[in-house]
C-alpha cells in the first residue's frame, strides 16, 4: 500500500466510484478488497445485511486509507436499484462502475429431471437483477469518462449441459441484455466511439481459500480463484471502452 493506505493499484480506478452487486459472497468480497486497493471508492451492495457489513469492515481493515460503504438494496426491486444509483452518484458525484456478482446455482443430473421451480429462482437472481442494475446505473455510467458495467458470467451460457439447462439459460439472457447495453453505450458514443463499456467475463467455475480447505484433495480444474477474478475485474478499467465493450472476455478456455 502507499502513504495514504491505498494500495497503489490500477491508475484508471483512482478516485473512480464502483458499486459492486453481491459484495457478500467471496467473489463480491475480493473484488471490494482489490478495488479499494486500486484507489477506488467502492459502494458495497447485498441483500444479506450481516455478511455486508463483514466484507465493508474487511475492506476498510485492509486498505484504511480506503472509502468503503455499504447497502442493503433489494435488486429484485426496480425503484430500489434505481434509488441506489441516485443515492450514489448524489453522495460521490460520479458513478464509474457497476460489478455485477449476484450469483446462484440450481441444477438437476439430467435434462428430464429439470426442475422449473429452477428456473423461478435462477430468473430473479440472474436475470432480473441484471435488468435492474443496468436500467438504474445506465445513465451515471454513461455521464463518466471511464463508465464500466461488468458481468460475471460462465462457459456453461455457450455450451449448457443436460443437467444445467436453467442455469444455463439464465446466464445466457444476462449476457445477451448485458451486451444490448453495451450496444448502447456504442450507439451513445457515435463517431468517436464510446466513453463507457459493457463487458462480460467468462469463468467455468469459482474457487476460494474456504472451498480449498473443505476440499483438501480436489483438483478444481480451469477454475478461477476469486483473487483472479478480482484482478480481472480491475483490469477492465485499464483498457480503453472500445477495447472491452460489447465483448466476452474469457478467463477460461473457450469451449
Amino acid at each position: 500500500m502507499n502513504g495514504n493506505g491505498k494500495g497503489s493499484g490500477s491508475g484508471a480506478l483512482e478516485g473512480a466510484v464502483v458499486a459492486v452487486a453481491g459484495a457478500a459472497g467471496p467473489a463480491g468480497r475480493a473484488a471490494v478488497l482489490r478495488l479499494a486497493e486500486a484507489g477506488a471508492v467502492v459502494v458495497a451492495s447485498d441483500a444479506n445485511a450481516t455478511r455486508l457489513a463483514e466484507a465493508v469492515d474487511a475492506a476498510r481493515y485492509a486498505h484504511g486509507g480506503a472509502t468503503v460503504t455499504g447497502d442493503t438494496v433489494d435488486l429484485l426491486d426496480l425503484r430500489a436499484a434505481h434509488e441506489w444509483a441516485d443515492r450514489t452518484e448524489k453522495e460521490f458525484g460520479r458513478i464509474d462502475g457497476l460489478v455485477h456478482l449476484v450469483g446462484g446455482w440450481r441444477g438437476s443430473s439430467s435434462f428430464a429431471e429439470t426442475d422449473l421451480a429452477d428456473w423461478t429462482l435462477l430468473e430473479k437472481l440472474l436475470i432480473r437483477t441484471v435488468q435492474h442494475t443496468s436500467l438504474a446505473f445506465q445513465g451515471g455510467l454513461q455521464r463518466s469518462d471511464r463508465g464500466r458495467y461488468v458481468l460475471i458470467s460462465a462457459a456453461g451460457a455457450s455450451s449448457p449441459t443436460a443437467g444445467n439447462a436453467a442455469y444455463a439459460a439464465s446466464k445466457a439472457a444476462a449476457e445477451a441484455w448485458t451486451l444490448a447495453l453495451a450496444d448502447a453505450f456504442r450507439k451513445a458514443g457515435g463517431e468517436e466511439g464510446p466513453r463507457s463499456a459493457a463487458a462480460i467475463l467468462v469463468v467455468k467455475a469459482l474457487v476460494h481459500d474456504a472451498m480449498r480447505a473443505e476440499r483438501p484433495n480436489a483438483k478444481f480444474a480451469g477454475f478461477t480463484d476469486v483473487k483472479e477474478l478480482a484482478d480481472a475485474i480491475a483490469g477492465v478499467w485499464d483498457r480503453p471502452a472500445p477495447e472491452v465493450n460489447g465483448k466476452r472476455l474469457w478467463l477460461t478456455p473457450q469451449p
